[in-house]
């Protein structure tokens, strides 16, 4: 053992290297192990500051991606919010232009439905009037009629029987005969053709229907022809009487 450590010292003689560098390379020495500890603590607090600057980073990096994130989220919620408002206008403008179509649409089914009801009271008044001649006609027949045999009272009573049925027909399209006798002219109902001076009724009063007026519902279908009383005028003879006594 001896001859081989002197002649490990004479080789690092020979290479030029000191005694101690040999030494502390054969032994385990403590500077060895403090050296080594130094080391690590130095890689330790490299490391630990290198994990600080990383997560500083990392966090910093997050952040902005925070803040991007928030600035998109608040521009697509401004941009909702914008559509929303948008809708609503729309809706808005869509439910008065569907109220204006409903009212006008309301007031066109009044209208056509007052122009059909106008025009179906009109033809029914056309063609009532054209049976009113008839009419007439029976009611002047039945005035002159007078039966005297049996055949002539068979005869009376079927114009009487037509009659009626006519008069039925007619009333059941609504219409209805005026009774102007004794009422006051009304020229909104009556015609006047004839004046007959009297005393017996106050001036204005019918005196007789010369032809009938008729009703449709409650317009007047046609007017009728009415004789109206009028104040009675003095006679000639009063008047020479009542000069006479003057002059004396």
């Amino acid at each position: 053992m001896m001859d081989e450590n002197k002649q490990i010292n004479n080789t690092s003689q020979q290479l030029g290297e000191p005694t101690e560098v040999k030494q502390a390379m054969k032994s385990d020495s403590p500077a060895q192990i403090n050296f080594n500890e130094s080391g690590s603590e130095v890689t330790e607090q490299v490391a630990a500051q290198t994990n600080i600057s990383g997560d500083t980073a990392v966090n910093s990096e997050n952040s902005v991606a925070a803040t991007e994130k928030t600035e998109v989220e608040t521009a697509a919620l401004a941009e909702l919010t914008q559509q929303i408002e948008s809708v609503k206008t729309q809706l808005e403008e869509r439910s008065t232009q569907y109220m204006r179509i409903a009212a006008d649409f309301e007031n066109y089914r009044k209208r056509t439905s007052k122009e059909k009801e106008d025009l179906e009271l009109q033809v029914k008044r056309n063609t009532i009037l054209e049976l009113l001649p008839i009419v007439d006609n029976f009611e002047r027949a039945r005035s002159h009629l007078k039966p005297q045999s049996d055949g002539e009272m068979t005869m009376h009573k079927s114009y009487q029987g037509v009659y009626k049925q006519l008069v039925d027909s007619l009333k059941r399209l609504g219409v209805s005969p005026m009774r102007p006798e004794g009422q006051e002219f009304d020229p909104n109902l009556h015609e006047a053709v004839m004046r007959e001076p009297t005393d017996e009724h106050p001036e204005g009063t019918v005196l007789e229907e010369l032809v009938r007026g008729y009703f449709l519902g409650d317009r007047v279908l046609r007017h009728a022809m009415v004789k109206v009383a009028a104040p009675k005028e003095d006679s000639p003879a009063a008047s020479e009487d009542q000069s006479s006594s003057a002059n004396s």
